[in-house]
C-alpha cells in the first residue's frame, strides 16, 4: 500500500512493476541483471483518486500518461533493484501529492493610475521622437 496523505491510499494491485535491465554504464552488472524498474499505475481507472486529482494528475504527468489512462514510471539510476523499486514508488507518490494541490485562483489587479500616467507619458515621449525622425525640408 503506497500512502500519499490522510484521504489517499494506493492500494498494491492498482500498481504493476517490470523489471528491465538498464541502460548506460555498469560493466557486467548492467548485462545480466535487471535493475531497472518501470511502474505502471492505472490512475484513469482507480477508485482511490478524486475526479479533480486526476485530471490535474494528467496535466502534470505529461508524456508519462499513456492513452489508455496510466502512469508509467521508470527508475534505473540505482544500481539495486529494490533502490530502484522505491524510487520510482517515492516519485509516483510525488507526483501525485503536487496533483492533490488545488492551484489557486488568479486575481488580475487593475494597474495604479500613477502607472498609467507614466506610460502615457513615456508613449508620448516616444512618438515625439519618432515624429521628429522624418525628411529634413527647408533651405539649403
Amino acid at each position: 500500500m503506497l500512502r500519499i496523505d490522510d484521504r489517499i491510499t494506493i492500494e498494491d494491485w492498482e500498481l504493476t512493476e517490470q523489471f528491465t535491465r538498464a541502460s548506460g554504464p555498469g560493466g557486467q552488472n548492467v548485462n545480466k541483471v535487471s535493475t531497472a524498474v518501470e511502474l505502471r499505475f492505472e490512475a484513469a481507472r482507480s477508485p482511490n483518486l478524486p475526479e479533480p486529482v486526476k485530471t490535474r494528475l494528467r496535466r502534470l504527468a505529461g508524456r508519462r500518461w499513456t492513452t489508455d489512462g496510466a502512469v508509467v514510471i521508470r527508475a534505473e539510476s540505482h544500481r539495486s533493484q529494490a533502490r530502484n523499486r522505491e524510487d520510482a514508488r517515492n516519485r509516483l507518490a510525488d507526483l501525485i501529492r503536487m496533483a492533490t494541490v488545488k492551484p489557486k485562483r488568479r486575481i488580475p489587479t487593475r494597474p495604479t493610475k500613477g502607472s498609467e500616467r507614466r506610460r502615457l507619458a513615456a508613449k508620448a515621449q516616444r512618438g515625439t521622437v519618432k515624429s521628429l525622425r522624418g525628411k529634413v525640408t527647408g533651405e539649403e
